[in-house]
């Protein structure tokens, strides 16, 4: 008290002023961050939502009652046993997406929104999962996450929260039922194991059948091929042949319309005729001789007469 009475009076009412005007400042000033959204209560009631930011209120009579991020929330969901709809347990755990859209509603909606929607979450989930079988569980994850998300952002309007997603971490079955499932699994593989080795097998067969059936159609053209043109090479000798001796006839009976040409005909059909009566004679150990030795100018004469009938003219 000896140290106030020694203050003069206007001095300690200045202190007084500032000390009220610096609590009224503290009081009445609010700095809201970014993604923030402060409840305002004025005497108990409702009043304002603080946006980011600088805000002021009336110290004493306002009141900040709650603060909500409105950041997207990750919101992990306890594992739960849940029952698939051929009756096996499966341990189902995820994460839930969330967001406070209406601060307000977020306030005095609800009395915890995160307990609300993890709770929704956690029997939304068991419902689906309860209406299909374990094999389904497992490759209709999608499935699930829509309908959950679905089930919760109905009712999370209420209390201010949109859910935007909810992503199942892990589908645990039984050992007994994870031991069947891998036995499932080898018999699978095994089972398109066999099925795979018998394709090739089958198209290996294919295969060589094919190119068999190949193979002897390429070698039956070849002979065909060839049997053509060996056919051909004979014609065109056989052509070549009676051309050749056409030709000769020809040529021999242009020869006996010349002058000489007979005596040189007769001439030659008597040198055949020695010549092979001679080579017949060589090759037998008897001794050949003419019954008849006019034979030979009987010959001569006879060949003679063919030629002359062959010179006649035709009859008309």
């Amino acid at each position: 008290m000896d140290i106030f009475y020694f203050i003069p009076a206007p001095l300690i009412l200045a202190l007084v002023f500032i000390v009220l005007a610096i609590v009224f400042a503290y009081k009445g000033i609010k700095v809201v961050p970014q993604q923030s959204a402060w409840v305002v209560e004025r005497l108990g009631k409702f009043k304002t939502v603080l946006n980011p930011g600088l805000n002021f209120i009336i110290p004493f009579i306002d009141n900040v009652a709650y603060r909500h991020s409105l950041k997207e929330i990750p919101l992990d969901t306890p594992a739960q046993v849940c029952i698939t709809r051929d009756n096996t347990q499966l341990s189902v755990d995820g994460v839930l997406f969330f967001q406070v859209t209406d601060p307000m509603r977020a306030s005095y909606g609800t009395s915890n929104y995160v307990i609300a929607i993890t709770q929704l979450a956690q029997t939304t989930l068991r419902s689906v999962i309860g209406r299909m079988e374990l094999d389904k569980t497992f490759e209709e994850r999608d499935v699930i996450n829509s309908e959950v998300v679905s089930a919760i952002d109905d009712a999370a309007l209420n209390w201010g929260v949109k859910v935007l997603r909810y992503e199942i971490k892990d589908l645990t079955p039984p050992a007994v039922i994870l031991q069947a499932m891998q036995q499932q699994i080898t018999a699978e593989r095994e089972k398109r194991a066999l099925i795979a080795e018998s394709e090739g097998r089958k198209q290996e067969q294919i295969n060589l059948a094919t190119g068999e059936k190949q193979a002897a159609i390429a070698r039956s053209e070849g002979e065909k091929q060839a049997e053509i043109n060996k056919a051909e090479g004979q014609a065109a000798a056989t052509l070549a042949i009676a051309t050749a001796t056409a030709e000769a006839l020809r040529k021999v009976a242009d020869a006996t319309q010349a002058q000489g040409g007979m005596t040189a005909v007769n001439l030659q059909v008597a040198e055949k005729y020695i010549t092979a009566f001679n080579e017949l004679a060589r090759t037998n150990n008897t001794l050949i001789v003419p019954a008849n030795m006019g034979d030979m100018s009987t010959l001569i004469s006879s060949a003679m007469k063919i030629v002359s009938a062959n010179q006649q003219p035709p009859v008309k």
